[in-house]
């Protein structure tokens, strides 16, 4: 290994005692690859072992945890004990890899598609998507949650923590980013309630926070301090009005005295300045570093493509570097850098050789859907 990487591969000690043994963590990458049933594919299940090995922890694509939050196409899900069995594979798969198998559960709200979930489009409020449109090409317009709804979503996150507990998995991830339902109740944009659950940015994070509580109250239920948890967020939002950077200071300034035990900021560049507006133009991720002064780990996930910009994200105030498409390109890449081949990683997607890869054929076909979205696929 190359000196200058060492410190990817040192040990941390998250706040629940439990060590990671490197600071490198594959980020969750959908992959559209379910069985119909819902349920983890084989193909999925290869995908995850072809990734797992030398990795400090593994977030998974995330799970549907209501029937009203599936937002892809061959999306897993965590509705009944029917899911179990397969989660129990996947939780093995990747632990057999020696880092942290983390399940990640998600609700859509508004972005799910109309025809995944009988139409029952729901959200904050009733502020439509431009991106969701109906077979007819009008714009969904979701229906705003009840409070009695709202509660049931809330254990919904519970139950699935349970089920990820059972099944074996070392943590969860709460999906708090990436413009799903729980930023949308954080977001002024969709959150047009004037009810506990919006209104202030305090009201505004009631749902965040309460989920987190329902989570936690799981797994001291279940005897489980060493069970991980973890909150995704995204920083800001570009719409008006929308998330500012110094509205997610807030809300990371709350969760950091959450007992959770890593937060993991979601960035297209991990070394994004704010773009809009901001009391300060540092770049964000030494700000949160800043803001959350060593109560939790912070993961940074961005445009990681190498081992040189692994160590960037360190730099500015991460504790651990996440791998999102380079993961998917080449499996080796942890492998290459402990042996000092970093030369050798793989940084342009290859369709013809995804096989080889073990990239699963939907996952495949969904990412040259996106020209751009991967290097090697404009």
């Amino acid at each position: 290994m190359n000196a200058k990487y060492q410190k990817l591969f040192e040990p941390i000690t998250l706040p629940n005692g439990e060590t990671i043994k490197n600071r490198v963590v594959i980020a969750p990458m959908t992959t559209e690859s379910a069985n119909p049933d819902g349920t983890v594919s084989d193909a999925e299940l290869s995908y995850y072992a072809a990734r797992a090995n030398g990795v400090g922890m593994f977030i998974t694509a995330c799970i549907a945890v209501s029937p009203n939050g599936i937002t892809f196409p061959g999306q897993f899900v965590g509705f009944d004990e029917r899911q179990l069995p397969r989660l129990r594979l996947l939780a093995e798969t990747i632990k057999r890899g020696g880092g942290k198998a983390i399940l990640q559960m998600q609700h859509g709200g508004r972005q799910c598609p109309p025809d995944l979930i009988d139409g029952d489009v729901v959200s904050s409020g009733t502020v439509g998507n431009p991106r969701n449109v109906d077979a007819a090409g009008n714009m969904v317009v979701p229906r705003e949650l009840s409070d009695a709804e709202i509660r049931a979503i809330i254990k919904d996150f519970g139950r699935v923590t349970s089920m990820a507990i059972d099944a074996g998995f070392d943590g969860v991830e709460i999906h708090g980013a990436n413009t799903y339902l729980i930023q949308q109740f954080f977001s002024p944009l969709t959150n047009t309630r004037s009810d506990l659950w919006g209104g202030s940015i305090d009201k505004r994070m009631t749902f965040p926070l309460q989920i987190v509580n329902e989570v936690q109250a799981v797994i001291r239920q279940a005897k489980r301090r060493d069970f991980i948890v973890g909150y995704r967020f995204s920083p800001e939002e570009f719409e008006t009005p929308g998330i500012r950077f110094d509205e997610t200071l807030q809300l990371v300034d709350r969760l950091a005295g959450y007992n959770l035990d890593y937060l993991h900021v979601s960035m297209a560049q991990v070394d994004f300045h704010p773009r809009m507006e901001a009391t300060s133009q540092a770049a964000m991720v030494t700000q949160l570093h800043d803001i959350i002064d060593g109560r939790v780990p912070l993961v940074a996930v961005g445009s990681i493509f190498t081992p040189e910009q692994a160590m960037h994200a360190l730099t500015l105030g991460a504790d651990f570097a996440a791998l999102g498409r380079v993961a998917v390109i080449d499996p080796d890449w942890i492998a290459k850098v402990d042996a000092g081949r970093e030369d050798e990683i793989v940084q342009t997607f290859d369709a013809e050789g995804a096989d080889a890869t073990a990239v699963p054929e939907l996952m495949r076909d969904w990412i040259l859907a996106k020209p751009g979205w991967f290097p090697g696929t404009e």
